[in-house]
């Protein structure tokens, strides 16, 4: 069954970008060891993300200079950007530009994901729409030991414990890796 999940990082506070929509924090921390994000990434069939994400990704990983990184990244996985703008793609690269509610756009992004997992990459806002409409059913968080003053929040909507459900808690290096399941809600 194809399950909707949001798969990040945060502070220990809750913020998955500084106020710059810098992820310069997470990267000073020592990464987990490898394996966990591999055995992730095989099980999901498509990507989703918000238009700041998409351009974070570009521009950090040069993409537009060397659009062969994104198979390298992503493998042949379709990408929804969700966006208000026409954006760069690089070439080769399957990127879906979308507008508006999520509710329309998803039977297009579970038809894509060809029954596998769908990866909300970010923001947090993107998530909370995806929450909002009855649509996530995971959240995989890797919370970082580190405490921002300000930034993007991890989701910026109130989300009661009634919703949640912790299903695991594991040490991966120095992050703490929750995984929640979500109550379906109806909307």
């Amino acid at each position: 069954m194809t399950r909707v999940i949001f798969y990040t990082a945060s502070t220990l506070n809750g913020f998955i970008a500084d106020e710059h929509n810098s992820l310069d924090w997470l990267f000073a921390v020592e990464p987990p060891p490898p394996g966990h994000y591999e055995r992730f990434l095989d099980s999901v069939g498509v990507l989703v993300e918000g238009s700041t994400t998409y351009e974070w990704v570009l521009a950090f990983e040069h993409l537009l200079d060397d659009p062969s990184k994104w198979r390298t990244l992503y493998g042949e996985r379709p990408t929804f950007v969700f966006t208000s703008r026409d954006l760069p793609v690089p070439e080769g690269a399957d990127v879906r530009l979308v507008s508006g509610d999520v509710r329309p756009v998803f039977p297009r992004i579970l038809e894509a994901a060809g029954g596998r997992d769908i990866w909300i990459v970010g923001g947090g806002d993107l998530a909370g729409q995806f929450l909002a409409a009855g649509l996530l059913d995971e959240l995989q968080v890797a919370v970082a030991p580190v405490a921002l003053t300000a930034g993007a929040p991890l989701l910026p909507l109130r989300v009661e414990s009634d919703r949640l459900t912790l299903r695991s808690a594991e040490q991966q290096g120095q992050f703490a890796v929750l995984v929640y399941d979500f109550a379906r809600k109806d909307t």
